[in-house]
């Protein structure tokens, strides 16, 4: 009796239908059969359970792993492909099913009867609802495994899902994804609104305002594929094939009334409208509530997205010459109806994130609530909607392979059209005022939201912005297709908070090597903004932003800018050599631009050149002294147009003058020399501290700098405030940066200027070493070759000064030596010094420094300076390899956002980029803590990390 117990209590107990679940995974009938037993026939019950078994994403992804999918592909591969064409075609005629909808329970009372029914078993009501999420759930799961068979499409891939099928006459055609299409463009025959566009100008009457503004006309989505087969010689007509359908499909679900929109914007029984999800963009009104909406939207929006994510199993040396078919037929064979109302709806979402009318009652409660998010697990329905919205927006408006790559137009550079990529295209057309303001606005709080999560009153009470790297992204996208808006933000207020919540992002995030990518984002998106005048003349305006208070600056913007860019070099010890040079051009093509400079920014500015000037730096690496060229270019920019406007760094640089005249008489011998001292006096100073081992480790401290020589101790100073600042790591050291500035013994232009007087005697000792012009210029004419080069500079040369196998030369020195642009430098010391000499001479104290405040002030050198020469900025220029590290660093976002918590491409052969797995570490309590006391012990936000290209 009672060994048949245990199997009698679990039926009337089992509500939640776990068991069948449970057999899924183990019993012969489940996934083990897709591969166990070959040709199962589409008429099979066995598919069935792909339909109504799952009762949420999890379920599936949990229950169907990506090696079952493979398993099956090797070994009864036409299974794989029937369940694609069972779950599609059921997907299908759910969508036009009457049934379709089922609409959601309207009590308590009927879930809970609802789920004792399916639990038990008993016959209960069709839920076409639940059918449809689990048939794209299943697709989710499967297609991964699919595209991964081979880089190019494979023969099963193409065969399943790009094939069309004959068939007789038109009535066919009729029987794709969407429901009833003539009924449907009858439906939305009041459309949404339109963009401008000048090549289809029989289409561009302005609608109006509202959420049913007009909308271009367009055939009904069957007849357009029909017509795609380009075969009308012919009798027989195709079917579109499986894909073409199921992004048909996709985008009827999208705007299905009862699943995606309120049921009240449903006109007669045509559940299939096309109305802008939200308010915003094309859109005036709101169609109503969408949070009981938020989880169906956001599964169709991942099925769009992995087949979108075909790309990252292409390499990408191919990425170009293999474009994603999927990708391409969504950005060119879409009607123009559906690429508007789909990149609206999706921008609006975006836009809408933080926005307080976004979210139901309780969500916009909990989410004000301090540290929240230790308590509730896992992304909330909308930010998940959000985040999903951002990333399908960022791959559209990123895709260029193939066919979709920008051309050439006529006076205005590469820029896509509407039959490359019409997501880049009317994105680039939009050009209301209003449009501009929402992004912006839209932009700017969520900027705001992660400044606060990451600096509020209470460390670590909010949560950082789960979707910051896709929204920085959005925004560039923007700047660089949508040349109205860029004006638009940069002549806004808000223009230089943007650059400042940019810059801030990047301070936070420079010392995670993850992140080093979107670093890189950040620093070309500042060079692209520093490119416009209108950027530059916003620079003199104070800084109005709310910035965390350890990166706040007095002064104004452009000092915020100098010290932010000094801080992103200064304290990244090289890690990020490849971001330097976009964040000095950045700075050499605002110059022109900055007025009064504090004299924290000037004092920053002449430690970055003698970080790029010192030999260590600059012999280490063939790309090195363009560095030191953009950073004079930064001071002849101030020095040509606004010298007067700028004492505190005219000073500066008339205290560094023996840095300047010393690097026009640079050698490869001289810089060497300077290497081999700096070298030997470590040896030395590890040797004393050997040798005095055994003394107290106090008392060897105080007799060191008791012992230590002016220069020593001053070099020591200065290590101790700006040994970061050291960006070569060939000479086994640390510390060069500072002893190679020492060189110049008492005179050193890096410690901090308080005022002019600060430094008068050692500026009126050194008068003996300023030279006129003429003497200048003989200088400049006979600079040494390597005549007095000895063998063991030359060892030191070919040994330890470059990296990566690189050996300095004479001949390589000169070629970029002579080029440095170094004229209008000297010829303002020559100029100026001799005054300011005097006037220490003549005043002491006070009276000394206004002097020579009033002097710089009152400086004219027009006559002596040469004419400014038109303004040409640098800007960021795209080119083949940035294009694919840029979708690289998307997808990668993306996967990784995506491991958790359904892992939809984890353990799959991705060849866009290299994924690099660590070793899995338990989540404790020190993760809340962190969290609580603002990140002050170490993270791990996932058990495996992925590896970018820098």
């Amino acid at each position: 009796m009672f060994t048949k117990l245990p199997q009698k209590i679990p039926d009337p107990f089992n509500l939640l239908g776990d068991q069948p679940k449970l057999a899924f995974r183990s019993q012969p009938g489940g996934i083990a059969k897709l591969a166990s037993t070959r040709n199962i026939s589409e008429r099979d019950s066995y598919w069935e359970q792909y339909v109504v078994l799952f009762d949420s994403a999890s379920d599936v992804f949990t229950l169907i792993t990506h090696n079952d999918v493979r398993r099956a592909l090797y070994e009864a591969p036409e299974n794989v492909a029937t369940l694609i064409r069972v779950i599609t075609s059921r997907l299908f005629n759910l969508v036009s099913d009457h049934t379709f909808p089922t609409p959601p329970p309207s009590s308590v009372s009927s879930l809970a009867s609802s789920i004792i029914r399916t639990g038990t078993g008993a016959a209960a009501e069709r839920n076409t609802t639940k059918e449809v999420l689990n048939c794209i759930r299943v697709l989710q799961r499967v297609l991964p495994a699919v595209f991964e068979i081979e880089s190019e499409p494979s023969r099963f891939e193409l065969e399943v899902l790009w094939k069309r099928v004959e068939v007789e006459g038109r009535a066919h055609a009729t029987q794709g994804g969407a429901a009833g299409a003539s009924a449907v463009e009858q439906a939305s025959a009041e459309p949404q609104f339109v963009i401008e566009d000048e090549d289809e100008s029989d289409e561009d009457e302005d609608g109006g305002s509202g959420s049913r503004a007009r909308s271009p006309k367009s055939p009904p989505r069957q007849q357009q594929a029909s017509s795609a087969a380009q075969e009308p010689a012919k009798p027989k007509e195709t079917m579109p094939s499986i894909a073409e359908r199921l992004f048909s499909c996709l985008i009827d679900l999208m705007f299905c009334c009862g699943f995606t929109l309120p049921t009240k914007i449903q006109v007669d029984h045509y559940k299939i409208n096309y109305v802008i999800w939200e308010k915003g963009v094309g859109s005036t009104t709101d169609p109503g509530p969408s949070h009981p909406y938020e989880g169906n939207r956001t599964e169709v929006l991942r099925l769009l997205l992995v087949l979108l994510s075909r790309q990252i199993y292409v390499p990408p040396a191919s990425l170009f010459t293999s474009p994603s078919s999927y990708t391409l037929h969504f950005v060119q064979k879409l009607p123009r109806r559906d690429v508007l109302t789909v990149l609206c709806s999706l921008m609006n979402t975006a836009m809408n994130a933080t926005h307080p009318g976004s979210a139901n009652v309780m969500g916009t409660v909990a989410g004000r609530l301090p540290y929240n998010h230790l308590l509730m697990k896992g992304e909330d329905p909308r930010t998940s909607l959000v985040s999903m919205s951002f990333q399908v927006l960022c791959v559209l408006l990123d895709f260029q392979s193939g066919s979709a790559r920008d051309v050439l137009v006529e006076g205005q550079g590469a820029g896509p059209t509407a039959k490359t990529n019409a997501f880049r295209y009317f994105i680039a057309k939009l050009h209301r005022p209003s449009d501009f303001d929402f992004i912006l606005n839209g932009v700017v709080r969520i900027f705001e939201d992660e400044m606060s999560s990451l600096h509020g009153l209470l460390p670590g009470s909010k949560k950082s912005v789960p979707y910051m790297v896709e929204a920085v992204i959005f925004l560039w996208k923007m700047l660089e297709l949508n040349k109205k808006f860029r004006a638009y933000l940069l002549d806004s207020e808000k223009g230089m908070d943007v650059m400042a919540y940019l810059l801030c992002y990047g301070l936070e995030i420079k010392d995670k090597p993850e992140q080093h990518g979107m670093c890189r984002v950040l620093s070309y998106m500042i060079q692209s903004l520093s490119a416009e005048r209108s950027f530059g003349l916003k620079l003199t305006s104070p800084l109005k932003a709310q910035i965390p208070q350890k990166w706040a600056t007095m002064g104004t913007a452009g000092d915020f800018m100098v010290q932010a860019v000094y801080s992103m070099v200064a304290t990244t010890a090289g890690n990020l050599n490849s971001l330097y040079p976009a964040l000095i051009i950045a700075l050499s093509n605002s110059a022109p631009y900055f007025k009064n400079l504090s004299v924290t920014s000037s004092a920053r500015l002449l430690s970055l050149f003698n970080a790029f000037s010192n030999p260590s730096f600059l012999l280490s690496d063939e790309g090195h002294p363009r560095l030191l060229f953009f950073i004079l270019e930064v001071f002849n920019g101030v020095l040509l147009h606004n010298l007067s406007e700028n004492p505190n760094l005219v000073y500066a640089i008339l205290h560094a003058h023996k840095q300047f005249e010393d690097l026009g008489t640079f050698t490869l011998a001289r810089g060497l020399r300077e290497i081999r001292r700096i070298q030997q006096l470590k040896e030395e100073r590890a040797a004393q501290a050997q040798g005095r081992g055994s003394l107290d480790k106090g008392k060897r401290r105080a007799r060191d700098e008791e012992e230590g020589a002016p220069q020593s101790e001053k070099a020591r100073l200065l290590q101790r405030e700006m040994g970061s600042l050291d960006l070569q790591r060939t000479t086994g050291s640390t510390d060069t940066l500072p002893e190679g500035q020492a060189r110049t013994g008492d005179d050193h232009p890096t410690r901090p200027l308080m005022s002019p007087t600060a430094t008068e005697t050692q500026i009126g000792s050194e008068g003996t070493s300023v030279k006129s012009e003429k003497a200048r210029g003989k200088m400049r004419a006979g600079r040494s070759s390597s005549g007095d080069m000895t063998g063991s500079l030359e060892r030191l040369a070919a040994s330890g000064v470059g990296r990566n196998g690189f050996v300095p030369t004479q001949e390589w020195v000169a070629s970029w030596q002579q080029g440095l642009p170094l004229d209008t430098i000297m010829l303002v010391i020559s100029e100026l010094l001799p005054k300011v000499q005097n006037l220490q001479s003549s005043f002491s104290g006070t009276n000394a420094s206004t002097a020579i405040t009033d002097m710089l002030r009152s400086a004219n050198l027009d006559q002596v300076l040469p004419k400014p020469p038109p303004l040409s900025p640098r800007r960021f220029q795209w080119s083949d390899a940035s294009i694919i590290w840029l979708t690289s660093l998307i997808w990668g976002e993306i996967y990784v956002r995506g491991m958790t918590p359904l892992g939809i491409w984890n353990n799959t052969a991705v060849r866009l980029f290299y994924v690099k797995h660590a070793q899995a570490q338990q989540r404790q309590i020190t993760e809340t803590v962190t969290n609580v006391v603002g990140g002050l012990l170490g993270r791990t936000e996932s058990s495996q990390s992925l590896g970018r290209r820098q």
